[in-house]
């Protein structure tokens, strides 16, 4: 059974699953499906065509499903989709995609978006991702996964960011920022890599030097992509961490932030 507090209005077309909390003065509208386990706190605005997984929390004063900023948007029916187990914090606010793109903003499990995030229409984030206070994406973002982004980050719009990267608060990103490596400044250069970060998770000490050395083939050497990358494909073949470093270094469109 949902617990839904008398003040919210929410849509007859809306579909909210048993096991819902919805607080006082929501406004949850039509086309929006809520998985079982979340908790809608008060004065939340969801508006669809939105899916939402299980188990998410979504503090006061969010607006998720929201119409994009974007001045081609006509009104055409594009969605958002979220899975489970996300944390938004006060007064985040995430709009639904466009027809440019795929039609659909998308946003994985396990996430935590601090207070007054903003992810613009058609990004894409995966799961485990931390986004400090005041975070903003523009649109067509891409993010990996266990992505940590500091207090106030801008990230321009198509810029991508490769799983395990971390962002220093205040940086500016206007190019894509490959896994593993670590950012910062205005505009965001790279700072080496987040090598504490896999210590954190047990990554073992043989594959953090590999990766420390197809770093310093990317970064350091003062040499064309083209000419290091037989020396980094050699490595990725012996290292899968090296290999997803090598593939978000090639499918770089705006360039690398260094």
């Amino acid at each position: 059974m949902s617990l839904i507090h008398p003040t919210a209005i929410i849509d007859p077309a809306a579909q909210i699953d048993d096991g819902v909390e919805v607080g006082p003065y929501c406004i949850i509208g039509s086309q929006v499906n809520i998985g079982s386990g979340t908790r809608i706190a008060s004065h939340v605005v969801l508006k669809g065509p939105m899916q939402m997984g299980r188990n998410n929390q979504v503090f006061q004063f969010c607006t998720l499903g929201e119409a994009c900023q974007d001045k081609k948007y006509k009104g055409e029916p594009t969605r958002l989709h979220i899975g489970d187990d996300n944390i938004f914090r006060e007064a985040c606010t995430v709009h639904r995609g466009t027809v440019q793109d795929a039609g659909v903003t998308c946003i994985g499990d396990r996430n935590l978006l601090m207070v007054n995030t903003h992810v613009a229409h058609d990004c894409c984030i995966g799961s485990d991702n931390i986004m400090a206070n005041n975070v903003g994406l523009a649109g067509h973002v891409h993010i990996g996964d266990f992505v940590i982004l500091g207090g106030m980050v801008g990230v321009h719009q198509f810029v991508r960011i490769g799983s395990y990267a971390m962002a220093a608060g205040g940086a500016i990103l206007y190019k894509d920022v490959p896994a593993y490596v670590m950012v910062g400044g205005s505009p965001a250069g790279a700072r080496g890599m987040n090598f504490e970060g896999m210590r954190r998770r047990g990554m073992p000490a043989a594959a953090i030097a590999a990766l420390r050395k197809a770093y310093k083939l990317v970064y350091r050497q003062n040499r064309a992509l083209e000419l290091v990358m037989p020396e980094l494909e050699a490595l990725a073949l012996e290292w899968t961490e090296v290999a997803l470093f090598m593939q978000t270094v090639q499918a770089s469109v705006r360039g690398l932030a260094r």
